[in-house]
C-alpha cells in the first residue's frame, strides 16, 4: 500500500508540476525557452504547488534547494510546522520559545512520514486540531508538549508507540480516542497535565503502560 501511495504521490506532483509549467509557459513571450533555469521562474513556478509537496520536489532536482526552502521559509511564518522525516523542518531556525507559540496554527504531516520525532511540534500553544496522518508508527517523547490549545487529535490505525511526555501540558484535550490504533507501547506522562482530558480509550494490543 505505501509503495502505492508513493507512486501516485509521484504521479500527482508530476501533473502538478506540469500543469503550472505550462500555466507560466503560456503566459511568457515567445522564445524563452531559457525562462526554466531562472531563479524567477523557480520563484513563481514554487507558488503553484502545494507545501505537501515541494520537499518532494525539492529531492527530484537539487538545483531547486534554494526556493524550495525559501517557500517553506514563507510558510512557516504564516503559522505552520512542517514535519518531513519525522521533524520540524524549522527546526534549526533561532526561534525563541514564545514566538514559536505565538506563531503556529497548523500542522503540515509531508509525505510517507512513519514517526513524529522528539519536540517536532511542541510548544505550539494556539494549535487546535491535529490530524495524524496514516503511515505514522511512532510520537516521539514531548511531541506535542504544551499545546495547550488542541483539543482534538486523530491518531491513525499505523500508530504502535506514543513516547514519554508525548502530549503533556495539552490542557485543552478532552478525549483521547486510540481504540482503532496497533499501539503497543504508551510512554510515561505522555498526557500529563491534560486537565480537561474525561475519557481515553485503548486497544487490546497495548503491551506496555507507562
Amino acid at each position: 500500500m505505501t509503495t502505492k501511495v508513493a507512486t501516485l504521490t509521484t504521479e500527482v506532483v508530476a501533473l502538478t508540476t506540469e500543469v503550472a509549467a505550462l500555466e507560466i509557459a503560456n503566459s511568457a513571450p515567445a522564445h524563452t525557452s531559457d525562462l526554466i533555469s531562472t531563479i524567477d521562474f523557480k520563484r513563481h513556478f514554487v507558488d503553484f504547488v502545494h507545501i505537501e509537496m515541494l520537499l518532494v520536489l525539492r529531492e527530484v532536482c537539487k538545483e531547486w534547494n534554494s526556493v524550495v526552502i525559501e517557500r517553506v521559509d514563507k510558510s512557516v511564518e504564516s503559522g505552520a510546522i512542517i514535519v518531513v522525516d519525522g521533524k520540524n523542518v524549522d527546526e534549526e531556525v533561532v526561534w525563541s520559545r514564545e514566538e514559536r507559540r505565538q506563531l503556529v496554527t497548523q500542522v503540515v504531516f509531508l509525505l510517507n512520514i512513519t514517526k513524529i520525532a522528539a519536540r517536532a511540534c511542541a510548544n505550539a500553544e494556539i494549535l487546535v486540531v491535529v490530524d495524524i496522518p496514516e503511515g505514522v508508527e511512532r510520537i516521539y517523547d514531548w511531541a506535542f508538549e504544551d499545546c495547550e490549545s488542541s483539543t482534538t487529535v486523530t491518531f491513525p490505525r499505523t500508530l504502535t508507540s506514543i513516547g514519554y511526555g508525548a502530549f503533556s501540558g495539552c490542557s485543552s484535550l478532552d478525549n483521547v480516542d486510540l481504540l482503532h490504533t496497533n499501539l503497543q507501547e504508551l510512554g510515561e506522562f505522555a498526557f500529563e497535565a491534560c486537565y480537561e482530558l474525561k475519557s481515553m480509550t485503548i486497544p487490546d494490543s497495548l503491551q506496555t503502560l507507562g
